[in-house]
C-alpha cells in the first residue's frame, strides 16, 4: 500500500536523497542564461542574415519539439506557421521558408531526416543541437545556422530559438533573462529547505496526494503546461493525472461523486482518490476562457471538487509558460518524495 508521509516534504536525510532531482530543477534559469549566452553569436549572424533576405514566406517548425513552438508562435507570428513533427516537410516548403529546429539531444533520426531534407530544397534553416551530433552534421548547408547546445534542456533549448525570432519580429517577446528571472523566482519560492508552511509547491503536493489531479490552462500556452505537468505528476507517482480542454476536464467534475461529511475514510471505499481541479493562471484575460475557468470553478463547487490555482506575476508569456511548468513540475517532485510503500 502506497501513503503520503508529509513530513519527509521537510525531511533533510529524504531531501538529500532527492538533491539531483531537487538542484536540476533549481538550476533551471541557469541553464536557460548559459544556452542563450552560447548561442549569442549565432543568433546574431542569423538575424543578420534574415534581415538582409526579408521576411519568409513561411515558418515550419521540424521535429518532435515543434508543438511548444507553436504554442508560442501561432497567435504572434505575423506569417503563415505550421509545426511538422514528423521526419520530413511539407511538400510546399524551399527557399522563401525559414525552418526552424530544436533538437536538445541531437540524436533523433527523424529530425535529422528533416534537416537534410530543408537543406536540400534551400530553405533558410535554423537549428538548436549540440554542435557535435547527428542533426548538426545533416544540418550543414549555405543557408544553415547552427545554435550550439549543451544542457538538453528543452525549455532553454526553446528559448534560446523564440529569442532569436523576437529579435527579427516573427515571435513575441522572448528576452532569455526574463525567462531565467522567472525561472530563479519559482526555484527560491520552491526551495526544499523553504518549510512547507510558506512553499507553495509543497502545499499543492499535499493537495494532489489523495486526489486524481485534472490539470486545466485555458491558454494555448497554459494548456501546453498543464499537458507537460500532467505528464511530470504520472511520471513522478505512477497515479492518473489528466489534461485537456474545457470538454474534456468538465464531464470528469461533473461525474464525481458528492462529497459526503459522513463518509467514514476508513470504511470501504471511503479511501478513494476523488479528482481535484488544478488550475494554471497565465493571466489570459481572454471572456471565452474567463468562462469556461467559471464553468469549471462552478461545477467543482457543486461537487465537492477541491480547486488548487498555480499563479504567476513574470511578465512575458514565455516566461509565464515557463513559470507555471516549473511551479508543477517542483509539486509533482514534492508528491514523489511523500509517496512511501508500506
Amino acid at each position: 500500500m502506497t501513503w503520503f508521509d508529509e513530513s519527509r516534504l521537510d525531511d533533510e536525510t529524504a531531501i538529500g536523497a532527492a538533491d539531483l532531482r531537487f538542484r536540476t530543477l533549481a538550476e533551471s534559469g541557469a541553464r536557460v542564461r548559459r544556452e542563450c549566452g552560447d548561442a549569442a553569436e549565432a543568433i546574431r549572424e542569423a538575424v543578420g542574415r534574415l534581415q538582409g533576405q526579408g521576411r519568409p514566406r513561411a515558418i515550419i517548425a521540424a521535429g518532435p519539439d515543434s508543438r511548444l513552438l507553436r504554442a508560442v508562435l501561432e497567435p504572434w507570428c505575423p506569417v503563415p506557421f505550421v509545426a511538422w513533427p514528423g521526419p520530413a516537410l511539407p511538400g510546399w516548403a524551399g527557399s522563401l521558408d525559414l525552418v526552424v529546429v530544436l533538437a536538445p539531444d541531437g540524436a533523433d533520426g527523424g529530425t535529422a531526416s528533416a534537416v537534410a531534407e530543408a537543406v536540400r530544397r534551400g530553405c533558410q534553416v535554423v537549428v538548436a543541437c549540440p554542435p557535435s551530433s547527428l542533426v548538426a552534421e545533416h544540418a550543414a548547408g549555405r543557408y544553415t545556422t547552427i545554435f550550439p547546445v549543451a544542457t538538453q534542456d528543452q525549455l532553454a533549448t526553446a528559448v534560446t530559438v523564440l529569442s532569436f525570432l523576437d529579435q527579427v519580429a516573427l515571435g513575441p517577446s522572448a528576452d532569455p533573462e526574463v525567462v531565467a528571472a522567472a525561472l530563479d523566482d519559482v526555484a527560491i519560492a520552491c526551495s526544499p529547505y523553504r518549510d512547507l508552511s510558506i512553499n507553495p509547491a509543497k502545499v499543492l503536493a499535499i493537495a494532489l496526494a489523495d486526489a486524481v489531479p485534472l490539470v486545466w490552462g485555458g491558454s494555448v500556452l497554459a494548456a501546453r503546461a498543464a499537458r507537460r505537468v500532467a505528464e511530470s505528476i504520472r511520471r513522478a507517482s505512477g497515479r492518473t493525472a489528466i489534461a485537456g480542454d474545457v470538454e474534456q476536464v468538465l464531464p470528469v467534475v461533473e461525474a464525481a461523486r458528492p462529497r459526503d461529511v459522513f463518509d467514514d475514510p476508513f470504511a470501504d471505499g471511503g479511501g478513494e482518490l476523488r479528482p481535484t481541479l488544478l488550475v494554471l493562471d497565465d493571466r489570459n484575460e481572454d471572456p471565452v476562457l474567463a468562462h469556461h475557468r467559471r464553468r469549471l470553478e462552478e461545477t467543482a463547487a457543486a461537487r465537492g471538487v477541491r480547486v488548487e490555482t498555480l499563479t504567476t506575476d513574470a511578465p512575458s508569456e514565455v516566461a509565464r509558460y515557463a513559470s507555471l511548468l516549473l511551479q508543477g513540475t517542483w509539486a509533482a517532485e514534492y508528491l514523489r518524495l511523500g509517496l512511501v510503500d508500506d
